[in-house]
């Protein structure tokens, strides 16, 4: 048996491996782009996505009677296949190339065609039975398949992403309800403020997650609006009547996604403000779970010259030359892809941009950023939490003397002693080295000891009430 065969386009012939069930324009492809050298296998959802939009066009096809109903079930059990996850390696193509994501499309319809031939009982390649353009591709232009399978895929990583978030958010709960008593020193501008709890600062680190995950749950319905049906720049050109409703029908039951077809087909198929906006989202996560870190770090910084408010788990050794150093390499992992996250939002915003006239060419670039993104970020939230927020401990009596030693103390006096003689006694204070209850209460007079206990315990520093007499 031969080790090749040959196939032919308008360019030429090629020699394509015979056990390969791709087909020359994929191979094409391959000599021409190798930029990152991670081939679109490496998102497998991409894959599957592109089996629901293959299989139904088929069965959209068949419906509309432009498609045999023979041809149509060996197209839609080759997509099963590829549902499935099966045939993978098939896929070789370059995330970046140009061509607007023919190529990828063509290596879908390639391996998707020879599959059908083998179910029917032909050779690879044996395309006049199955035909990678004129059966798989047939009502489509890659300008209506590969975005509608790129919003598909997108629609679930985000729906992974959201998880990972989830799961991150609820961390940071339960830490802040475990450390709901510990007393510590809230700063501004890394300088002393007022008193408040270990446990409201995680709180605050899990509202603040919480409220990225609805902003994803909104952007992720702009992905549900498609083009499948628009054709090559959205007349729907060689599509029978009704086959973009009947289509998009199809794939909403096939996927369970709630996808919508477009009202503006011709807007649609070069509008990329979707992506821009997930990105958008994307961006703003990683900045704020980049700013926790920051706290992290911080908050755990010393152990002996530096806040040492909580212990971060002791993860590896932290240096070559210093024994005993441990760092904070968790927090800084998940900084540092957010770094890349913040990037790529930068690669997205200019790919929207670039799009000329009735297409975008540079999707390809955006599906890439925003796919590697989305995994990066669930990565580092799922590293985030089991690695480092459920292991933190806080050290309570550190928190509890810092604030007991701070000048920042006094604002709770405002209302009693007035802003004059409090930045007064605050003075003095840093002056002197004094303590604020010593000048307040043991020099100056200007309190009781009982009224210093009261504004001053636990429960009232925790949760201040209004005193003023």
């Amino acid at each position: 048996m031969s080790k090749f065969r040959t196939e032919h386009d308008f360019l030429g012939e090629m020699d394509i491996p015979s056990e390969a069930y791709y087909g020359i324009q994929t191979a094409r492809a391959l000599d021409n782009f190798n930029i990152t050298g991670i081939p679109i296998s490496k998102e497998p959802l991409f894959i599957q996505a592109f089996g629901y939009v293959k299989k139904a066009a088929a069965m959209a096809n068949r419906d509309c009677g432009v498609l045999s109903p023979e041809v149509s079930e060996a197209i839609c059990r080759a997509c099963d296949k590829l549902i499935a996850g099966e045939y993978l390696d098939q896929f070789v193509i370059d995330m970046i190339q140009g061509g607007a994501g023919t190529s990828v499309n063509m290596n879908v319809n390639e391996v998707v065609a020879n599959l059908a031939l083998e179910l029917l009982g032909h050779k690879k390649g044996d395309y006049q039975h199955v035909h990678p353009n004129n059966h798989v591709n047939f009502s489509q232009s890659t300008n209506d398949a590969y975005p509608t399978a790129f919003r598909l895929a997108l629609y679930r990583k985000i729906e992974a992403f959201t998880e990972s978030l989830d799961a991150l958010q609820q961390a940071f709960a339960r830490k802040g309800e475990e450390f709901k008593d510990v007393l510590k020193m809230g700063r501004t501008q890394l300088q002393d403020a007022v008193p408040m709890t270990l446990g409201a600062e995680f709180h605050g680190f899990s509202t603040t997650i919480k409220e990225d995950i609805q902003r994803l749950n909104e952007a992720k319905m702009l992905i549900c609006e498609i083009n499948m049906g628009a054709t090559a720049i959205g007349t729907s050109i060689n599509a029978p009547e009704g086959y973009p409703q009947i289509v998009t029908e199809h794939l909403r039951n096939l996927t369970g996604i709630p996808v919508v077809l477009a009202e503006d087909l011709i807007e649609a198929t070069c509008d990329t403000g979707a992506y821009v906006q997930v990105s958008g989202v994307m961006k703003r996560s990683a900045v704020k779970i980049s700013k926790i870190c920051n706290d992290l770090r911080l908050l755990s910084s010393g152990p002996r010259a530096g806040l040492n408010e909580i212990n971060l788990p002791r993860m590896q050794p932290g240096s070559s030359i210093m024994p005993g150093k441990v760092n904070p390499v968790i927090p800084e992992v998940v900084n540092q892809t957010a770094f890349y996250v913040i990037g790529t939002d930068m690669t997205v915003t200019m790919a929207a941009e670039a799009g000329q006239l009735q297409l975008n060419v540079m999707e390809p670039v955006i599906a890439y950023s925003l796919f590697s993104s989305l995994t990066y970020m669930e990565n580092a939230c799922y590293t985030l939490k089991n690695k480092c927020i459920e292991g933190i401990t806080a050290n309570e009596e550190i928190c509890a003397n810092m604030v007991m030693n701070s000048v920042g103390i006094i604002t709770a006096l405002n209302p009693i002693l007035g802003y004059e003689e409090s930045a007064s006694i605050a003075k003095e204070a840093l002056a002197t080295g004094k303590s604020i209850h010593d000048i307040t209460v043991l020099e100056r007079g200007r309190i009781t000891q009982e009224k210093w206990e009261e504004i001053f315990s636990i429960e009232n520093l925790i949760h201040p009430k209004f005193i003023n007499s």
